[in-house]
């Protein structure tokens, strides 16, 4: 489970480097793109933004979506095994 943890630290670190080099290197082009006005890179800039947001907040109700059928399962899970229980504890 350690080694997991890990695992998950390493790619999160490097998928949180490849979006802040990809935020740097977009900004950098809107702002050395000298024949675009100001109000368009604003508008280009809000969108990305706005974008970002979204795939965030998707993967979280994504993320808690799995969280909750994952925990239902167990309650499931438990109260079949409990049943079990009572019912060989009959039996016996």
């Amino acid at each position: 489970m350690l080694t997991e943890k890990n695992d998950n630290t390493l790619i999160m670190f490097i998928n949180v480097l490849g979006a802040v080099i990809a935020y740097g290197l977009l900004g950098l082009s809107l702002y050395l793109s000298t024949e675009v006005p100001l109000s368009t890179k604003g508008f280009w800039g809000m969108g990305v933004l706005m974008l970002t947001i979204s795939l965030i907040n998707v993967v979280k109700y994504r993320f808690d979506w799995k969280s909750s059928e994952d925990r239902i399962r167990r309650i499931e899970e438990a109260r079949n095994e409990k049943l079990l229980e009572d019912y060989v504890a009959e039996v016996n």
